[in-house]
């Protein structure tokens, strides 16, 4: 009889609750992912023409939007 309270003395989970908690670490490991990728990625703000907006591109073109 203490074998069988032994073993089925862990609680039974529902089996909502495992795939919503996976869902929930695969939504965290690809924010993570994104948040990595972004902060490696350097971005580079164009203006409607295509050309980079910046420092260096205001100064090259006398300051003029």
């Amino acid at each position: 009889m203490q074998n069988a309270e032994i073993e089925t003395g862990r609680k039974r989970v529902a089996p909502l609750t495992v795939v919503l908690g996976v869902v929930f670490v695969f939504f965290c490991a690809v924010l993570v992912y994104v948040y990595a990728a972004a902060k490696r990625a350097n971005p580079v703000m164009l203006d409607e023409q295509g050309h980079p907006i910046g420092q260096s591109s205001q100064s090259s073109n006398g300051g003029a939007r």
